[in-house]
């Protein structure tokens, strides 16, 4: 598994804690940034995460801002994406088994590290269940195409 992982200026410190976690469990990853003091706006950092996941063969994305919300509303917008915010291990688990989300969104303001290694613990080891679940992905992807 190769995986894109990107935060904005509030996100760094969160960012670094789940580096060590995909490094622990033996995960490849590229860090996309942010990484100095520099400010970058939040959908930067999101449009390149999620674009590495269309088009350079990375299979999931980790985005960490303030809330999370921006940075999840900023990679939808990237065609075939699926970012979904998740603050609880339930929700990071349904959004990969139910909703075949490629990146997980997390506000580093909303959680600490314990609670963030969790989500991403279980999100990487969930999987899409297809089933009932792939006839609603499908939909949502066919709403990409409706202008």
């Amino acid at each position: 598994m190769k995986i894109a992982i990107g935060a904005d200026n509030l996100g760094i410190g969160l960012k670094e804690e789940i580096k060590k976690l995909l490094n622990e469990k033996n995960i490849e990853f590229e860090d996309v940034g942010v990484n100095s003091d520099e400010l970058i706006d939040y959908p930067d950092i999101a449009k390149t995460v999620a674009l590495k996941i269309v088009k350079e063969n990375f299979d999931r994305g980790i985005l960490i801002c303030g809330t999370g919300i921006g940075m999840a509303i900023a990679a939808n917008k990237v065609k075939g994406i699926r970012a979904a915010v998740c603050h609880d291990v339930y929700s990071a688990e349904r959004s990969r088994k139910s909703n075949n989300a490629q990146i997980l969104a997390m506000g580093a303001l909303i959680v600490g590290k314990a609670v963030a290694k969790s989500l991403v613990t279980v999100w990487l080891k969930s999987e899409f269940q297809g089933g009932g679940s792939a006839r609603k992905v499908e939909k949502i992807c066919q709403l990409e195409e409706q202008k």
